[in-house]
């Protein structure tokens, strides 16, 4: 969020803003002081709009115009009165130079300036057409004053003038297909100008037109003369974009009249003059989003460096106020702000408004824009003070015409209205007939004495007569020279009253103003202190809520840890005992199946001995009898230690077992890498799941499991082996399979088979063990053991869990 003075909405009215804002500009301008108006933004956010205006609603500087002719109009010196020099200063002409200025001018070829007579261009009559009549009410009535305009751009850091008659539009040359200005000799390329300083360090431009206007509309027709060569181009972002920033400056010259309230005084050093500029920015834009190239491209470029030279000038001027220093301000860096240096020095009053458009592709340009005009607002810069006073009288202008009109109203009632030369004659042949006629002069007789004395009485009469009307006409006279004289001294009285009265008044104003600049620095001054005291509040608020963060850190790492450490404690407590309870099954374990290792070895053994007493006691002449097989013959046990198994068992227990078992549901573990065999006897087991690889999913449905072994006999006859187990849960929710028996399908040839004799060597006693060896190979593909283990019968076999 960004704070400004005054904000305006899209529906704003021109004449609202120019009340608020460029109204008080102009104001000043009249009393004698300088303005300076400018509006910021981004490119294509209505800047130019703002200034001039559209038909039937007058900007800016139309109405600035209007109110400024709307109060000196009557009070307009001649042309060419006023003549401004080449220093940026003014001088004043008599009357007779002012004539001859007059009638040179008139005898030119040129067209002249527009006139009250002449008729307005259509184009624009309608952005003048103001019906407000603002004026200015307290203006000084005893000055004369005249208007001069000029019109100036500023277009890739060069100053160029718009109202200068040059042929063929030098600011809008012609161009090739190449991009490049036709050569030829008619051509006259845009001469720029240049700044200078006059001696009261005032920055213009020297050789720049400026023209003296009568009325609001010669002075907008001079503007839209100019305003039709400024340089306009078409971009990506703004169908009509500003290429340059345009600048239209408004000098009012002002002299008071002499003491009779007739003529200009002739004093240099009571001439004021003052200025107020209407600068149109270039939008700032970016290139990446105007696709600009070529010229554009350089415009945009010297654009955007111009505005970035006015924001630095801006921010060092706010540091030095802030912090007290006189760090250097960078105004010759760009022509925009070389030129109203004086302004940004405390020379006037600087008014900015700041264009922003609602559209969310200009959200940062905007931002940026908004974050360096309330920037703007912190700076303050020294005012100039007020010009002296003349010390002729006030109000002489009108006293003078008041008394002429009095005088001739007089002379009126005295003498009668004074219409024609045929009253005159009345009136004076009515003075002749209150004399007495003249009798008759003719002498007939010399002797005739009545004729002359007659004549010497009427003459005498006559004498007395004249006599008479003089001292009645001198009555008179010395009667008018006292009223003049009463006049003047009740004037005079007058005038020393109000002289009086005005050098109070000047006497408290003064006061006045002294204990207001007393009352402005103490308000400074505490404003001063109240920031210095706020910013090392801020720092120790800061400071503190770094250290309540960094505390309230500390305080929950700790928490963490402990908790971490209790965690962790916890964690290894339970690791521990859970290590201890699973060793000491381990342990558990590897006994018991130590124990039912050796068992089943030494029981081998037995079984091996007995076969072998039983083949060296029985008969020569009788037949062997088959030994028993001896892992029929044997119940299998469970995982706990228990005694040997009894070795004369009879065989009628494995036909009960087979017969308990017909019931249950086995798994037929069949590998896909056995041979089919054509014997009569085939394994079958009813109520079987028969698969190739041993799951998790199959032992969980039966109780018994069967795994089907093929290995190469001695005699190279395929001998097939049935390892048939038990099928239990275990405590982790998988399946184990605990082997207990194992049934043995050989198939002999009755021509090849050997009869086995006592003299037969034993088989090697580790032969079980490599028998078994080849049957855990070949039941890992479908049983997976633990690490460590002997496959043998009662052992455990564990299926993973999925």
């Amino acid at each position: 969020q960004y704070s400004f003075k005054e904000v305006f909405g899209t529906s704003v009215a021109q004449k609202d803003l120019f009340d608020v804002v460029a109204k008080p500009l102009v104001e000043d301008l009249i009393r004698g002081k300088n303005g300076l108006l400018f509006t910021y933004g981004v490119t294509g956010s209505g800047k130019t709009h703002t200034m001039t205006g559209s038909p039937g609603d007058g900007g800016l500087l139309p109405r600035c115009l209007d109110m400024i002719f709307n109060s000196i109009g009557p009070f307009q010196a001649k042309r060419f009165v006023f003549k401004l020099d080449d220093k940026n200063g003014v001088d004043i002409q008599c009357e007779v130079d002012a004539l001859l200025e007059r009638q040179k001018r008139d005898a030119m070829p040129v067209p002249k300036a527009l006139s009250g007579k002449r008729q307005i261009d259509p184009e624009f009559a309608d952005m003048i057409n103001v019906q407000d009549h603002c004026k200015v009410e307290d203006i000084d009535e005893d000055n004369v004053y005249s208007v001069f305009v000029s019109y100036i751009e500023i277009y890739n850091n060069y100053i160029y003038d718009l109202l200068e008659e040059a042929p063929f539009e030098p600011i809008k040359p012609k161009w090739n297909n190449c991009n490049t200005p036709v050569r030829n000799g008619d051509f006259i390329p845009p001469q720029s100008k240049i700044l200078r300083e006059d001696q009261n360090h005032n920055m213009y431009v020297t050789g720049c037109t400026e023209v003296e206007v009568k009325s609001t509309e010669e002075a907008f027709e001079v503007f839209w003369r100019g305003q039709k060569k400024r340089h306009i181009a078409n971009t990506q972002l703004n169908r009509e974009s500003s290429r340059s920033h345009s600048v239209f400056m408004i000098k009012l010259a002002q002299a008071p009249l002499d003491a009779d309230g007739d003529n200009v005084l002739q004093a240099k050093e009571q001439i004021a003059l003052s200025q107020l500029s209407l600068v149109d920015l270039a939008g700032s834009e970016r290139t990446n989003r105007t696709k600009a190239e070529g010229n554009r491209l350089r415009e945009a470029g010297n654009i955007n460096q111009s505005l970035m030279t006015l924001r630095t000038c801006i921010e060092v001027l706010r540091e030095n106020q802030m912090y007290g220093i006189n760090k250097m301000v960078p105004y010759r860096d760009s022509k925009l702000t070389h030129l109203f240096k004086n302004y940004f020095d405390g020379e006037g009053k600087v008014r900015m408004i700041v264009c922003v458009n609602p559209k969310a592709e200009d959200y940062e340009e905007s931002l940026q824009v908004m974050r360096f005009a309330e920037v703007t607002q912190e700076v303050e810069v020294a005012r100039p003070v007020d010009r002296p006073l003349c010390g002729l009288t006030p109000g002489r202008r009108f006293r003078n015409q008041a008394f002429r009109e009095e005088l001739s109203r007089k002379l009126e009632m005295r003498g009668g209205p004074v219409i024609g030369e045929t009253e005159e004659q009345s009136v004076t042949e009515m003075f002749l007939q209150s004399f007495p006629s003249l009798p008759s002069c003719e002498l007939l007789d010399i002797n005739d004495d009545q004729t002359l004395p007659k004549l010497i009485e009427v003459l005498e009469k006559r004498h007395k007569l004249r006599q008479m009307l003089l001292q009645e006409f001198a009555k008179n006279v010395l009667a008018f020279k006292t009223m003049l004289q009463e006049f003047d001294s009740s004037v005079a009285s007058k005038e020393n009253y109000i002289q009086g009265k005005l050098s109070e008044k000047e006497k408290t104003i003064a006061g006045q103003k002294t204990e207001l600049e007393r009352l402005e620095k103490k308000i400074k001054t505490l404003e001063y202190k109240i920031d210095i005291l706020e910013k090392t509040a801020t720092i120790y608020e800061e400071d503190k809520r770094n250290l309540q963060q960094e505390l309230e850190s500390n305080r929950q790492k700790l928490q963490r840890q402990a908790s971490d450490k209790r965690r962790l404690e916890a964690r290894l407590q339970g690791m521990v005992a859970e290590t201890t309870t699973k060793w000491e099954k381990e342990c558990e374990r590897r006994v018991a199946a130590k124990q039912l290792e050796m068992q089943n070895k030494l029981w081998v053994k037995d079984e091996k001995l007995k076969q072998l007493k039983a083949i060296v006691t029985e008969p020569k002449n009788e037949k062997p009898e088959r030994p028993s097989r001896e892992r029929d013959q044997e119940k299998p046990t469970q995982r706990s230690v228990s005694p040997s198994p009894v070795p004369n068992t009879p065989p009628v227990r494995l036909r009960r077992r087979r017969s308990r078992s017909a019931g249950e549901r086995w798994v037929d573990h069949k590998p896909p890498s056995n041979l089919p065999t054509e014997t009569v006897m085939q394994p079958h087991v009813p109520h079987a799941i028969t698969v190739a690889a041993a799951s998790e999913k199959a032992l969980a449905k039966c109780d018994k499991y069967m795994l089907t072994h093929q290995e190469l006999a001695s005699d190279g006859e395929i001998e097939t082996k049935l390892i048939k187990g038990d099928v239990f849960k275990t405590r982790g929710g998988g399946q184990a399979v605990q082997f207990t028996e194992i049934e043995t399908l050989k198939q002999e040839s009755p021509t090849g088979r050997k009869r086995s004799s006592p003299s037969n060597p034993d088989p090697p006693e580790d032969a079980p063990d490599s028998e078994w060896t080849d049957v855990e190979t070949r039941c890992s593909v479908a049983v997976e053991m633990r690490a460590g283990s002997a496959l043998g019968p009662g052992y455990q076999h564990h299926a993973q869990p999925k």
